[in-house]
C-alpha cells in the first residue's frame, strides 16, 4: 500500500504566467444556497499549506454528506495550522420538526467539534441521526485534514496536473448529479456529467442546465459558478460533485509530488505518465512508505440502499474495516447483518478490494467493494 495521498482544495491554475511547480492554487470550496448554516461559508477561501515539508494546515475542508434518515447532514471545518477553528453545517436535516431539532442539535455539535478537535464527539439528545450523520460528515473532513497535511511535503516539485477525474455522487430532491472533469497542465479542459436528474421535467431541465454548467465550470476554472435558473438543486447537486472532482484532481497533485501516481477514479489513468501503475493496483508492500490512518470510501448507492466503508490503516496495512452506510429495513436488515461482518473480515484479510461477493447479497457485495475501492485511493494502495 502506498503511501497517503493529499486532498488540498486548490484553484486550477489558468494563468500562462504560473510555474508548473506551483501545481494548484487556492480554491473557494462552493457553498449550499439551500442551506442557512452554510451563509458566508463561500467566502471562506481553502488555502494551500505554504512553506517547507511538514507545514500545517490552513484552509477550509468539507466533509462528504452524510445521508440519514431524515436528510443529509454536512460538515465544514476552517482550519489554521493544523488546528480546527471553526466547524459549520452545510446541509442538514430541514422540514416540520427537523427544523427545531436541528436548530437545537447543530450549534451544540459544532461547538464539540471544536472542543474536541475530533469527530468523537457525544450525540444530542433528541438529535441521534442527526448526530450521526454530523460525526461521519466531521470525520470525512478532519480524513482530508490529514491528507492535506501531507499535501505540503514533497509538492513543491510537482508536475502540472493532467488526467480525468470523476467527482463523488451528489444527491438532490430530483435525482443524483455527478461531475467528470479533465484537466490538462492544470486547465480544466472539459467537464460533463456522468450522472443527472432525469423523468418527466427533469430531462427538460437537465437539458437546458447541464451544457450551462459544463461551459461555466471550463470558463471559472473553478466551482464558483452561478447556478442555472430553474435548476437550483441540480446547479447546487453539481458543484458538490466538481468540489469532489477538483479535490481529486488535487490528490493527484501531491501523489506526483512525492513521486507517486494516484488515479482519481478507478480505472482513472494520467495521460502524461502512462505508464505508471494505477493507485488502485499498487501492491501492498511494494517499496512505497507505509501509510497509515483512517480513510472513509466514498458513498456507494445500489438498489438496496447507501454502502459505504471506513478503514483503518497502519504500517501500510488494513487493521481495520467498517461500514458507515449499509443497506437497512425490511430483509435488508438480515441481509446486511450476515454480510457486512463477512465483507470487513474479507477486507482485512486481502488487503485490498478484491474480495469476494457475500451470496444473497450481490448488490451490497458490489456496492462494499467499490466504497472500499475509494477508501484504498485516498489511502494510496
Amino acid at each position: 500500500m502506498k503511501k497517503s495521498h493529499p486532498l488540498r482544495r486548490v484553484v486550477l491554475a489558468g494563468a500562462a504566467t504560473v510555474s508548473g511547480i506551483v501545481l494548484l492554487l487556492s480554491l473557494k470550496p462552493s457553498s449550499d444556497p439551500g442551506s442557512a448554516q452554510a451563509a458566508g461559508a463561500g467566502a471562506a477561501a481553502q488555502e494551500a499549506a505554504q512553506g517547507g515539508a511538514g507545514a500545517a494546515v490552513s484552509g477550509a475542508i468539507t466533509g462528504d454528506a452524510s445521508q440519514t434518515q431524515y436528510g443529509a447532514v454536512q460538515v465544514r471545518v476552517t482550519v489554521s495550522n493544523g488546528k480546527i477553528t471553526k466547524a459549520e453545517t452545510v446541509q442538514a436535516p430541514k422540514g416540520g420538526q427537523s427544523d427545531q431539532i436541528t436548530a437545537n442539535a447543530v450549534p451544540k455539535l459544532n461547538q464539540a467539534a471544536l472542543t474536541a478537535q475530533s469527530a468523537d464527539i457525544d450525540a444530542v439528545s433528541g438529535a441521534t441521526f442527526t448526530s450521526e450523520g454530523y460525526r461521519k460528515s466531521l470525520q470525512s473532513a478532519i480524513d482530508k485534514m490529514k491528507a492535506s497535511a501531507g499535501a505540503s511535503q514533497g509538492a513543491a516539485g510537482a508536475a502540472p496536473v493532467s488526467g480525468t477525474f470523476e467527482g463523488d455522487a451528489a444527491q438532490t430532491q430530483y435525482g443524483a448529479v455527478q461531475v467528470r472533469i479533465t484537466v490538462s497542465n492544470n486547465q480544466i479542459t472539459k467537464a460533463e456529467t456522468v450522472q443527472a436528474p432525469k423523468g418527466g421535467q427533469s430531462d427538460q431541465i437537465t437539458a437546458n442546465a447541464v451544457p450551462k454548467l459544463n461551459q461555466a465550470v471550463v470558463t471559472k476554472q473553478s466551482p464558483d459558478i452561478d447556478a442555472v435558473s430553474g435548476a437550483t438543486y441540480t446547479s447546487t447537486g453539481y458543484k458538490q460533485s466538481l468540489q469532489s472532482a477538483i479535490d481529486k484532481a488535487n490528490a493527484s497533485a501531491g501523489a506526483q509530488g512525492s513521486g507517486a501516481q494516484e488515479g482519481a477514479q478507478e480505472g482513472s489513468k494520467a495521460p502524461e505518465a502512462p505508464k505508471a501503475p494505477e493507485a488502485s493496483k499498487a501492491p501492498e508492500g511494494s517499496g512505497n512508505a507505509q501509510a497509515g490512518g483512517t480513510f472513509t470510501g466514498d458513498a456507494v448507492q445500489t438498489d438496496y440502499g447507501t454502502v459505504q466503508v471506513r478503514i483503518t490503516v497502519s504500517g501500510g496495512k488494513i487493521t481495520k474495516a467498517e461500514t458507515v452506510q449499509a443497506p437497512k429495513g425490511g430483509q435488508s436488515d438480515q441481509i446486511t447483518a450476515n454480510a457486512v461482518p463477512k465483507l470487513n473480515q474479507a477486507a482485512v484479510a486481502a488487503g485490498s478490494a478484491d474480495i469476494d461477493a457475500v451470496s444473497g447479497a450481490t448488490y451490497t457485495s458490489g456496492g462494499y467493494k467499490e466504497s472500499l475501492q475509494s477508501a484504498l485511493d485516498q489511502a494510496g494502495g
